[in-house]
């Protein structure tokens, strides 16, 4: 039985990847450096220190992680009116919550980014709690966040369904032992997740066979 949804944000519930890309981009062409060889999927599911992992070397010797995550994050915030949610993800939020189905947010990306989609979408109430990179050790695809998610939520992984668009973070889900459920994923997993949907109303299908 399914007791909870534990949700990614970024590309699942939130239309976000293209704001990040820009963000990246822009922060980058401050430094003169092009990252036009690099396809635009490239860092979906990459988390900021997995990002800057790839393109340090790309940056001035004297640029810090820390000063460049802080542009880019900024950026973000003052441009995240132009964000939109997925289709279905408010309403699914909505009628899982009438399930009495607890929800959870599971981010890779940091707390002020989480709390920023978490408004965009309007549900930020209706979460048990929400975890995002900096309330974690190690980001996915390692699955300390959805350890801790699990602990938390005091169930066991298998009663907790995961909700991912990418493959760190299924990748994530599945070390931990949640079910996964796949959202319109680009790439190829090395294990399958346990359910392929397109429409985020599929969860709501998927809750009620597995009540």
């Amino acid at each position: 039985m399914i007791k909870a949804v534990a949700w990614d944000i970024d590309g699942t519930l939130v239309d976000s990847e293209p704001l990040h890309l820009k963000s990246l981009i822009l922060v980058c062409e401050k430094y003169d450096v092009d990252i036009s060889d690099l396809p635009n999927e490239y860092f979906i599911g990459v988390n900021l220190p997995g990002v800057w992992k790839s393109l340090q070397k790309r940056f001035p010797a004297g640029l810090k992680f820390e000063e460049w995550a802080h542009q880019i994050n900024n950026f973000y915030f003052i441009n995240s009116s132009t964000l939109t949610t997925m289709p279905d993800a408010s309403e699914v939020i909505k009628e899982l919550q009438i399930m009495d189905i607890l929800q959870v947010a599971v981010s890779n990306s940091n707390r002020l980014v989480v709390d920023i989609n978490l408004a965009a979408l309007g549900v930020s109430k209706i979460f048990n709690f929400s975890l995002s990179l900096d309330d974690v050790k190690i980001g996915k695809p390692d699955p300390t966040p959805y350890k801790i998610a699990a602990k938390k939520l005091g169930l066991k992984p298998y009663e907790i369904l995961a909700v991912e668009d990418s493959i760190s973070g299924i990748i994530s889900a599945q070390k931990a032992e949640l079910l996964v459920a796949a959202v319109n994923v680009r790439g190829n997993l090395a294990k399958s997740a346990d359910f392929s949907i397109t429409s985020l109303k599929e969860v709501l299908n998927l809750i009620t066979k597995k009540r």
